[in-house]
């Protein structure tokens, strides 16, 4: 266990659980989803590398997500270790910055897509350090997985969305294990009683990734354009904190397998915005590539018991296979 219950005083609802208790909570997911979906275009609109669009969405979002940490911290009465979100913000950097330098060669939509593969490496990760063993269903879902990749990537037929769809699909799928290894070590190391907390540390660890890995390549960009800036903005509060917040206030309230059909809506809205509002037009090879992709998440999702996670136990739901359920993706 990483959190400490103060003998003082109960535990209470944190900050985005009272903000998002009145909403409906379908409504919440798929705004979030949404918002979420526009973190893509936002980063390619700017013009940035991904080390630079890392740091200062991180930037940008820590006062907002302090002033959610301090009054998380007040009303819970619970206290949190640092070590385990500080390392999954390795992974959340990793994948903020490897995204980032995906968006421009293989097109806004497509790589967010390509993203779907934390499906097949969250498993595996479990499998190898949790001794959780997935499901039976896996092994038809990874091959149908890695094939979807291969289509939507452009790898077969080309791309028409992207300069490199190539290296642009490499790295999107490293982002894609650099975010499975920060869902793993957050969901084992918080609780409702400490998220806004946790994503904080994790967003200082991933500002600190995109420095170290921005510097040395001279790909960190510290004074970028005004435009940019404002993007980055958006970035963060519309992306980041806002969609995390709409989720999170969301996903505990839903059935599981409600929760994972309307997170869905981040990687079909990424394409979608790509097509409206960037001109992408994926080749019929990469949109059949992204069909599949899709139908191998949901099915993915169809595994879950179909029960609110509110119902069930604090130590049931702090468990990374039941936790597992309800990821949201940015």
């Amino acid at each position: 266990m990483t959190t400490l219950e103060l003998p003082s005083r109960p535990a209470a609802p944190g900050p985005v659980a009272t903000l998002t208790a009145r909403a409906d909570a379908r409504l919440l997911a798929g705004a979030g989803s949404l918002c979420i979906a526009l973190s893509s275009i936002f980063i390619k609109v700017s013009g940035e590398s991904g080390a630079t669009s890392a740091f200062w969405r991180c930037l940008f979002a820590l006062p907002l997500l302090a002033v959610l940490a301090r009054g998380e911290a007040k009303r819970t009465g619970v206290r949190v270790k640092i070590l385990l979100p500080l390392l999954a913000g390795l992974g959340l950097g990793l994948d903020f910055v490897l995204w980032g330098e995906a968006i421009p060669l293989v097109g806004a939509g497509v790589a967010t897509m390509l993203l779907s593969v934390q499906v097949v490496i969250v498993p595996l990760l479990a499998l190898v350090f949790l001794k959780e063993r997935p499901e039976r269903r896996f092994k038809f879902i990874a091959p149908a997985l890695i094939g979807g990749i291969v289509l939507a990537g452009g790898l077969v037929g080309g791309s028409v969305t992207g300069s490199n769809p190539l290296l642009g699909t490499l790295f999107a799928l490293a982002a894609g294990g650099g975010y499975s290894t920060y869902l793993l070590l957050l969901r084992i190391s918080s609780s409702p009683s400490t998220q806004a907390r946790s994503l904080t540390l994790a967003t200082v660890s991933a500002g600190g990734v995109a420095v170290a890995l921005g510097l040395p390549f001279h790909r960190l960009n510290l004074t970028p354009s005004l435009p940019s800036f404002g993007w980055f903005l958006a970035l963060a509060l519309v992306g980041q904190v806002v969609g995390w917040l709409l989720i999170a206030g969301a996903l505990p309230r839903l059935a599981a397998s409600t929760g994972a059909t309307l997170m869905l809506l981040q990687p079909v809205g990424a394409v979608a915005f790509g097509f409206l509002l960037l001109g992408e037009q994926p080749s019929m090879l990469q949109l059949t590539g992204c069909v599949v992709v899709l139908a191998a998440v949901c099915f993915a999702g169809r595994g879950a018991p179909d029960q609110p996670s509110a119902s069930v136990s604090p130590t049931e739901s702090s468990s990374p296979r039941a936790r597992s359920r309800n990821s949201s993706r940015r």
